[in-house]
């Protein structure tokens, strides 16, 4: 049976863990976010997210971003590649509906996961 949880070891925690994904990724990116991958050497997909200030302005909306962005990841983890893949928001990310949001990131985890597939 497929385990949907979204423990401590799926998630990029500190900058080191961030660094690799900066240098040369994979990239993924549509109106609301930005997605860039880089394999890792673990058995499973991990999740980093740079929601910062300057695009999304009201803690309330980044949190909810954050939150609807770790529920889709935890939901799709087991079609995912052995990728580390930081999410960042744009501008006008705030003003979209939560369906709206999911129907980006899903549309999202698909192609990131192509594009390391073929890399």
């Amino acid at each position: 049976m497929i385990e949907l949880t979204f423990l401590r070891e799926l998630r990029l925690l500190t900058p080191s863990d961030f660094t690799p994904v900066f240098k040369n990724p994979a990239v993924a990116s549509s109106s609301a976010f930005t997605f860039l991958a880089k394999h890792n050497e673990l058995n499973n997909p991990r999740l980093g997210l740079t929601i910062a200030k300057k695009r999304v302005k009201k803690a309330v909306a980044r949190n909810r971003i954050k939150r609807l962005t770790r529920e889709s990841f935890r939901l799709q983890q087991h079609v995912l590649p052995n990728i580390d893949i930081v999410v960042m928001a744009k501008n006008g990310t705030d003003k979209l509906s939560n369906e709206e949001l999911n129907k980006h990131l899903d549309k999202l985890w698909l192609k990131i996961a192509q594009r390391c597939k073929k890399a």
